[in-house]
């Protein structure tokens, strides 16, 4: 029997970071550096763990489907790894305001797959990145202010988008990513992509949640358990006939990798077998999360029962 909290959808959740705290953190890091915020941190992160039972849960719940699927810690995680978990969350939304003001260290990023999507930017061909709520993908910015003519495009299911755009642009003026608020892809929002793909644009779209109006998921096996994920980023990609790539971001070797892979040229989807078809590219996109977790098991930051989620219709065929 799943708990009432299981049950509840991750949107409805509330968010726990708002654009003052943000500010917060931003400038106790500028004045005091790493160190001293990590020490100001310790109590807010142990805080967060003890008093948030619904997180402390989730947050296990993946760990140790993790563990038992890819065997990645040798243990069974416990409370010092979930532990571990949340305050590598709160380094990385530091790390997030650091990319969005432009004061990562580049050094510290490395990029894997860029020479594929050079060759799709300096060809003006756009496309459909498809990512995960892993690691500081605000770090793509890094690469957009060394390439002329890249622009990405990111929606989000949020009614904050305009608070955070008005933080993006006083962070970052020139700032060469777009957020785009939306609740469900509809007709006029995939006229207005498929006119930013159509100019070489690129647009993110998270694979990793179910939107909030929008009821289409597929289950897969993640981690050794079926679990929904949203089918959308498939179905826009079909629609606007454009490639479909995963846009990925861990932790590793003291600083962070950004990995860009292509999942598909395009995505075809039969009219004979599409829940199949979307069930196939779900499926793929689930794999390539579960590899960049064994490569970084504490970067993928859904702090809500994911395999328990609000039962949802999948797709149907027609």
């Amino acid at each position: 029997m799943k708990t009432s909290a299981a049950r509840t959808h991750w949107a409805s959740m509330g968010e726990s970071t708002f654009v003052a705290g943000i500010w917060l953190l931003f400038w106790i890091h500028r004045l005091s550096g790493r160190w001293l915020f990590r020490i100001c941190l310790a109590p807010v992160v142990l805080g967060h763990w003890l008093c948030r039972p619904a997180l402390r849960a989730a947050s296990l719940q993946y760990l140790r489907r993790l563990q038992a699927s890819e065997q990645v810690f040798g243990h069974e995680p416990g409370w010092r790894e979930g532990l571990k978990h949340v305050a590598l969350f709160a380094e990385t939304m530091l790390d997030k305001l650091l990319a969005m003001a432009g004061r990562y260290p580049r050094e510290r990023v490395r990029f894997q797959g860029r020479e594929m999507m050079l060759r799709a930017i300096s060809e003006k061909q756009g496309g459909l990145l498809v990512t995960a709520h892993v690691g500081c993908l605000e770090l793509c910015r890094a690469m957009a202010e060394l390439t002329p003519g890249f622009r990405l495009n990111v929606l989000v299911h949020t009614r904050h988008a305009e608070a955070f755009n008005a933080m993006l642009r006083r962070l970052h003026p020139n700032d060469a990513v777009t957020l785009i608020e939306v609740t469900e892809v509809g007709v006029p929002t995939a006229l207005l992509l498929g006119e930013k793909i159509a100019a070489g644009e690129f647009v993110a779209i998270a694979g990793d949640r179910v939107p909030v109006q929008q009821s289409k998921t597929v289950s897969v096996d993640f981690l050794g358990h079926a679990a929904p994920f949203p089918v959308g980023a498939y179905v826009l990609a079909s629609l606007l006939k454009c490639p479909l790539y995963m846009l990925g971001c861990v932790h590793e070797a003291g600083g962070y990798a950004v990995q860009f892979d292509m999942l598909a040229e395009r995505v075809v989807l039969p009219r004979a077998d599409r829940m199949a078809a979307l069930r196939a590219h779900a499926q793929v996109f689930a794999d390539a999360l579960t590899a960049q977790l064994r490569r970084s098991p504490y970067d993928w930051f859904n702090f809500f029962p994911f395999w328990d989620q609000v039962p949802t219709d999948e797709v149907h065929q027609h």
